[in-house]
């Protein structure tokens, strides 16, 4: 089975088939996909410029999606290095009881779903790097009220979501499934009971 590394060559090489180049920017996504396969896919797409059905889309075009999700990767490859660097030091201290956010990030190792999107045409639309920085950011700070992303406050519970976790607080503005983590108990209280969450 390909890398990621393996399969973005492919998508940059001239030398390949369009369709295989427009396979393997696909097959990337079963490696690193933020957003879930879908929605990622949905979101390279309309940046990039080429519709998700495009069969033959321009090449230059492909790589551009490509390098959008090349910067997101190095952004989260960074994060969990540091992540892990941070448990082994913590453990070393003496600290076994991983915390929430350690508990959200064991779900999300490897990248998959870390923004989770379920509505695969209801995403973020700022590049991929800069959503994961806000997200990361987000993580590293005191829980807030709003989402971490696009700052918006309309949050309310999802039940049935096709990701683990399979229920959460999903942002109605920019769709992702907010990690717990990152709100305030008043904030997920107020998501549970399916209310939107408005500005004080």
């Amino acid at each position: 089975m390909a890398g990621f590394r393996s399969l973005a060559r492919q998508v940059r090489d001239p030398r390949c088939d369009l369709a295989l180049r427009r396979y393997s920017l696909r097959k990337c996504l079963e490696r690193f996909a933020p957003y879930g396969h879908r929605a990622t896919w949905d979101h390279l797409c309309s940046r990039a410029g080429f519709g998700p059905e495009d069969r033959s889309p321009d090449p230059a075009r492909l790589v551009a999606a490509l390098v959008e999700l090349e910067e997101a990767r190095a952004v989260w490859l960074a994060y969990e290095a540091g992540f892990a660097e941070r448990r082994r030091k913590e453990k070393h201290d003496g600290l076994r009881r991983p915390g929430s956010v350690d508990d959200w990030h064991r779900m999300t190792w490897g990248g998959f779903g870390v923004a989770w999107c379920d509505d695969p045409g209801v995403h973020p639309r700022e590049p991929l790097a800069d959503v994961l920085r806000k997200l990361i950011a987000a993580l590293e700070r005191e829980p807030g009220s709003a989402c971490p992303v696009c700052g918006g406050e309309r949050l309310f519970w999802k039940d049935d979501l096709d990701h683990e976790p399979s229920a959460g607080p999903v942002c109605a503005d920019c769709g992702i499934l907010v990690p717990l983590p990152v709100l305030t108990p008043a904030a997920l209280a107020y998501a549970r009971r399916g209310r939107m969450l408005v500005s004080a």
